[in-house]
């Protein structure tokens, strides 16, 4: 995100909507992740083995955002990963997108049936 401090003010407080959602959602370990190491592992930790690439930006970049959180899983050592990206014009972080590949949605949903 470029534009000075407003940018990463919203995209700090996306992420601690989102952390607020996930544990009502009953993810109690849902935290964001410390900013500053070396090998990035995304956003937000403590959700079903998963890291989550949270963003709030004024223009969708689905191909590099997907690149980045699967990146930060690997840095994590897990093989799960979303991007969670904020609905421009929507107050409520419910309504926001979760965006993950098919392959990965794919096996979510096997696990579910």
């Amino acid at each position: 995100m470029t534009g000075g401090s407003a940018p990463k003010r919203k995209g700090s407080q996306f992420e601690r909507d989102v952390v607020a959602y996930l544990r009502l959602a009953g993810f109690p370990q849902a935290a964001r992740t410390l900013a500053g190491a070396s090998e990035d592992r995304g956003d937000i930790s403590g959700v079903a083995s998963a890291v989550l690439e949270c963003k709030c930006a004024a223009r969708i970049d689905l191909a590099g955002w997907l690149a980045e959180a699967r990146l930060e899983a690997e840095h994590a050592g897990l093989g799960r990963f979303a991007v969670i990206a904020k609905r421009r014009g929507v107050a409520d972080v419910a309504e926001s997108y979760a965006v993950v590949p098919l392959w990965l949605l794919a096996e979510l949903l096997r696990e579910d049936s």
